[in-house]
């Protein structure tokens, strides 16, 4: 098992400071966002997918460097109703790309629809009123026809990984839904393992990789540290902006930020994915509002190097 860095998360360096500072710090590989959500401050997909001399020039910075091009990364709402065309035209063309660097792994999310006529995505959560579980159906209906399309298309390319990160205000968002997107699709469908999702909305991330066995494709490193006072008056459901860090009942953090036992859980975490059947990168995601994009992936690079000198 290695340790990986999203790009993203040092967006605010140029690319070759990024990679410089990843091999400085321990990282093996590179996992690089493509649109969508991003900004995409590293890349220009419309100019790889046509230039192969950019293409060389991407992957010589990447190895000369000693690291490697592990996942490309094309997070966004392909099924949303006003910007899912151009979410999804960044999913095909990050797949085609793929396939001409022959890298077998896209990461990305399940999108949500919304209900017919509507702009704007529902992410259901309740069963009630009645209405939730209609257009639950009608959400997954749309999910699996895209899907199923979209997983041929990969497969195509030589893409056999599409790792689905669960997230909120996502149909995918929790092991049961990645399950259900899984079955109805096949084995191209995995997870994307991103625990800092799943301790905010409650689940137990270690118990979760065992529900996942054979099924995770991916891992992002990402902690949450959850502040039970704030909770205990405000709920997991929360709508501050993320740099209102002092007041959210909980927040994004670096990697052994979170958990009061630092290392010792992330070693447990990467026991817990070999047992699973995985034993690839753990890519680094910053999302730490209270440091910086450095001061964050450099404790997150130590907090996994000491799990993985301890880890079986």
């Amino acid at each position: 098992m290695e340790i990986g860095l999203l790009t993203d998360s040092l967006g605010d360096l140029p690319f070759e400071d990024a990679l410089d500072f990843a091999a400085a710090n321990g990282i093996s590989t590179i996992e690089l966002a493509f649109g969508g959500w991003s900004s995409a401050p590293h890349t220009d997909l419309d100019d790889l997918l046509v230039n192969a001399g950019s293409r060389r020039r991407l992957v010589d910075a990447i190895e000369s460097r000693g690291l490697r091009l592990e996942a490309l990364n094309a997070s966004g709402n392909q099924l949303h109703p006003v910007h899912g065309a151009e979410h999804d035209a960044n999913v095909q063309g990050v797949l085609r790309l793929a396939g001409e660097l022959g890298i077998d792994t896209v990461v990305t999310m399940s999108g949500l629809p919304a209900a017919p006529g509507d702009r704007f995505p529902a992410w259901i959560t309740t069963v009630w009123p009645p209405e939730n579980l209609e257009l639950l159906d009608h959400q997954w209906d749309v999910a699996i026809a895209y899907w199923e399309k979209t997983a041929a298309l990969a497969t195509s390319h030589g893409v056999d990984k599409i790792a689905i990160e669960m997230h909120a205000n996502q149909l995918v968002y929790s092991v049961p839904s990645l399950l259900r997107l899984r079955e109805a699709v096949g084995p191209t469908v995995g997870a994307n393992f991103d625990p800092s999702h799943l301790w905010w909305m409650g689940a137990d991330p270690l118990t979760a990789i065992d529900a996942l066995s054979g099924a995770i494709h991916h891992v992002h490193a990402k902690d949450t540290e959850v502040h039970a006072d704030r909770i205990a008056v405000r709920s997991r459901l929360e709508i501050l902006p993320n740099p209102q860090v002092a007041e959210r009942g909980w927040n994004y953090v670096a990697v052994g930020a979170g958990e009061p036992d630092g290392a010792a859980f992330w070693t447990r975490f990467a026991d817990q994915l070999r047992a699973a059947g995985y034993d690839g990168p753990l890519s680094i995601e910053n999302e730490d509002y209270s440091l910086s994009s450095r001061d964050s992936v450099a404790l997150a690079a130590r907090t996994l190097s000491s799990a993985l000198r301890t880890s079986l």
